[in-house]
């Protein structure tokens, strides 16, 4: 995919928003780069600054068990991307201007992409992409049509761990992954 690649050496160099001066480096996105399951989370942590790789940590790891759980795939058949690339401070929320700065690195990987089903891992993905101000726990729990894609929001794998593995969040995002599997099922 050259144009996937092109694009990513773009973003390597992108100093768009203040993140860039404090980033150690630009965490793209990772993964099959024909997928038809997309994952897109907020930000990348202190690991995937580290490692320039989205989702490596704690939460990576939950991400890839449920994804062979409930999916019954491994992370190399999945696309994985942030909203933002770089590492917000103290791994605070990103500001709508970081947001708004990345928009398009993360709109053009969906579209070379082109993924039949977008996974969105907690708030900041879901709103973006579904241009709504409405939280996650509204969101989640249904489909939402994404040109020819569909968006199934979902709890960040950091809010499970959060809440515990057991709990009504580790349920839902279980669910979610079931539904988004569904729509995967189904014949192009």
């Amino acid at each position: 995919m050259p144009a996937l690649a092109e694009l990513r050496r773009d973003a390597l160099a992108c100093t768009r928003c203040p993140l860039a001066k404090g980033r150690t480096q630009v965490v793209f996105g990772v993964g099959d780069p024909v997928a038809d399951l997309m994952f897109v989370g907020e930000g990348p942590g202190e690991q995937e600054d580290l490692q320039g790789e989205p989702f490596v940590g704690r939460s990576g790891r939950l991400l890839d068990r449920l994804l062979h759980e409930e999916v019954g795939v491994g992370r190399e058949r999945v696309y994985i991307a942030n909203v933002v690339k770089c590492r917000p401070p103290g791994n605070r929320n990103p500001l709508p201007e970081e947001v708004a700065a990345c928009r398009p690195w993360l709109e053009q990987q969906i579209e070379l992409i082109s993924p039949r089903v977008i996974v969105t891992l907690g708030n900041f993905a879901a709103q973006l992409l579904l241009d709504t101000r409405s939280g996650i726990k509204t969101l989640r729990g249904r489909s939402y049509p994404y040109g020819a894609a569909f968006v199934v929001p979902t709890y960040h794998p950091s809010y499970v761990l959060r809440s515990g593995s057991v709990g009504e969040a580790m349920a839902g995002i279980r669910a979610d992954l079931v539904r988004a599997k569904e729509h995967l099922a189904v014949a192009v």
